[in-house]
């Protein structure tokens, strides 16, 4: 045998079947659906786009309703740099303000102000309807759980909030 290294030819692509492939668009689909009228809600009522909403969602949520900017971009399944142009444009609004961590003279928190309380509250009544309307009015219980349960496989678990 030579001292040349084996070459491995490229595996074969394992092609979705026509049911997995039936599945994959039909997700997609929906997917989409989803987000499309989620989105044009809360633009139409709210005049806000669905990732301010979850900003101001996961600041409400928090202790004191304040985050670090990292743990908001975590939790809000945000890149950094997408979360703090999206932390600018709600501080313009008056609804976030950014301070120093008192702990870490390098980390910067998110803090929801009274403005933001204000917006979140009007907001989230036609938010939750949205979702009810596109998600948990068209289920019977039994698929909600299998929606669930579908959703902690393809993240790997359950979803930390």
């Amino acid at each position: 045998m030579s001292g040349a290294p084996m070459v491995h030819a490229p595996a074969q692509p394992r092609w979705l079947d026509e049911q997995e492939q039936i599945t994959w668009r039909t997700y997609l689909a929906a997917a989409q659906a989803i987000e499309e009228a989620i989105q044009g809600q809360l633009q139409r009522e709210a005049n806000i786009p669905h990732i301010y909403y979850e900003i101001l969602v996961r600041l409400s949520e928090a202790p004191e309703q304040m985050l670090r900017m990292s743990e908001l971009a975590d939790r809000s399944l945000s890149s950094r740099s997408r979360l703090s142009h999206a932390v600018s444009r709600l501080e313009e609004r008056g609804w976030v303000a950014r301070q120093a961590c008192a702990d870490d003279g390098r980390g910067m928190l998110a803090a929801l102000t009274a403005e933001g309380v204000a917006a979140i509250t009007e907001a989230a009544p036609g938010h939750v309807r949205a979702v009810r309307e596109q998600i948990f009015d068209r289920l019977r219980p039994d698929q909600v759980k299998q929606l669930q349960e579908i959703g902690e496989a393809i993240i790997g678990g359950p979803a930390s909030f």
